[in-house]
């Protein structure tokens, strides 16, 4: 992708690109790549993550290794829509859930979860959420496979 990002240069780019491909390599590794010095490297790390253009790092986790085995997506319905933040607030203390959206169309909210078994989930949907006071109903979808997961590309 051809990213035209005000504020941005062609070695912005391209130690972001370097980064996608690899989160994990050196500064100094970068600075060799881009014919820089590592402190330059240093500087335009620190403006980009000023910029909110790098928010920091994260560690991708198999799940499955950890026995987590079923992954699943659930449309949350909501009684009405001033529930929301009162939802919200229960959502983030459930551990399972790992990735949250506020939605258009049929759902109110979307979540990611990550469950050990489907008698797990079974008692994630019963006993935490479908008991949250302002949650109408829930839709729920079990991922079978991700062959794609793909990050940005510069």
């Amino acid at each position: 992708m051809n990213f035209n990002i005000s504020g941005l240069d062609e070695l912005d780019i391209q130690i972001l690109d370097i980064l996608v491909k690899n989160s994990r390599t050196p500064y100094l590794e970068i600075a060799r790549m881009c014919h820089v010095s590592g402190g330059t490297i240093h500087v335009r790390m620190k403006k980009m993550e000023d910029m909110g253009i790098i928010k920091g790092t994260k560690l991708i986790i198999d799940n499955s290794k950890l026995g987590y085995d079923v992954c699943c997506f659930i449309g949350i319905f909501l009684d009405k829509a001033i529930s929301y933040n009162n939802v919200l607030e229960k959502l983030k203390t459930i551990n399972e859930i790992v990735e949250l959206h506020y939605t258009t169309g049929d759902y109110s909210i979307f979540a990611k979860v990550i469950c050990k078994s489907i008698a797990d989930l079974q008692e994630l949907l019963i006993t935490k959420i479908q008991s949250i006071e302002g949650v109408q109903r829930t839709n729920t979808f079990i991922s079978l496979s991700q062959p794609i997961d793909r990050n940005i590309q510069f």
